[in-house]
C-alpha cells in the first residue's frame, strides 16, 4: 500500500464497492467491477475495469490504485498479474453471514475507518437478529435455493444462512458449506427427494426461468412445485456477500417465505 489510509481504490467485486460508498469513503474509489450496480450511481460515478474472472490490467495500473479489493479463489489469476505489476491487493473470501460482517470490519479498518465499519456491521447484525425472532416459532419450511440451472447449483454458505434467519430451512445445508460451485452441483432426483416447500432462484447473470423449474421431469410432485411456490430473486441482490445480501436480498427470502 503507497500510504495509508489509502486514497486510490479499485473494487473488482460489487460488495466492497456498495461498502465503501455506505462508509463515506467513495470518493477514493477510481475503478470498480462492471457489475457493480449498487448505489445506483455507482455505474456512472466511476469507471468500469473488470468483469468477475478476467480485469483491464493496463486500465487498473493507470488509475494508480494504492489498494485493489478482490474476492475469492475466482479472481487468484488478476491478484497475481497485479502483484507481480508491484500493486497492493486484498482478496476477500466470505462465504457465510459472519464472513459478511467480517469483510466489512476489515475493510473499515483498511481503509481507516473502523468506527463507522462497526457501527456498520452491528447495525447489519441487529437487523438480522431482530428479523430472526420475529419467525423463531414458525414451523420451517424446507427451501432449495438454485444459484443456476445448467448444472443444477445449491445455494452458498450466506444464501444458506440468510434462509435460515428468515425462518427456513436449506435442504442442502451440507453442501452450502462448499465454496467452490462445482462441489454445490446437485440431481434432479436430489432436489425431488428433498421435497422443499419453497424453490428460489437466482441464476446469476442470467433471468431465471420459472417455467422451465416447473416443467423439469418429475418436479410435478416437489410441493413447491405444485403449490406454485418458485421465486426468483435478483442476483445483485443475493449473490453479492456483502450488504446487498444483508439486506435486500434478506428482506427478499422473507418476502417469499412469508
Amino acid at each position: 500500500m503507497r500510504r495509508f489510509p489509502p486514497e486510490r481504490i479499485v473494487c473488482l467485486t460489487e460488495e466492497t464497492v456498495e461498502t465503501l460508498y455506505l462508509l463515506g469513503a467513495e470518493e477514493r474509489i477510481v475503478g470498480v467491477s462492471g457489475y457493480a450496480v449498487r448505489p445506483p450511481q455507482v455505474r456512472r460515478e466511476k469507471p468500469r475495469v473488470s468483469a468477475f474472472t478476467n480485469a483491464d490490467i493496463p486500465k487498473i495500473l493507470a488509475l494508480a490504485p494504492d489498494l485493489v479489493l478482490a474476492f475469492s479463489d475466482l479472481q487468484a489469476g488478476i491478484v497475481a498479474d497485479l502483484a507481480r505489476a508491484g500493486v497492493a491487493v486484498h482478496l476477500f473470501n466470505q462465504r457465510d453471514v459472519a464472513g459478511c460482517l467480517a469483510m466489512v470490519r476489515t475493510l473499515g479498518a483498511l481503509v481507516g475507518l473502523p468506527e463507522r465499519a462497526e457501527t456498520l456491521a452491528t447495525g447489519f447484525e441487529a437487523r438480522l437478529a431482530e428479523a430472526a425472532a420475529t419467525v423463531r416459532d414458525w414451523p420451517p419450511p424446507r427451501v432449495y435455493f438454485e444459484e443456476w440451472d445448467a448444472p443444477m447449483i445449491s445455494g452458498i454458505g450466506w444464501v444458506s444462512d440468510l434462509i435460515g434467519l428468515a425462518g427456513g430451512r436449506d435442504v442442502f445445508p451440507e453442501l452450502s458449506r462448499q465454496p467452490a460451485a462445482k462441489d454445490r452441483i446437485v440431481t434432479a432426483e436430489q432436489v425431488i427427494a428433498a421435497a422443499p416447500d419453497v424453490i428460489l432462484a437466482s441464476w446469476c447473470g442470467k433471468r431465471v426461468n420459472v417455467e422451465r423449474i416447473r416443467s423439469r421431469p418429475g418436479w410435478a410432485s416437489i410441493p413447491a412445485v405444485r403449490d406454485g411456490r418458485i421465486h426468483e430473486i435478483k442476483s445483485p441482490l443475493i449473490l453479492q456477500p456483502g450488504p446487498a445480501a444483508l439486506t435486500d436480498g434478506f428482506d427478499a427470502i422473507r418476502a417469499c417465505l412469508g
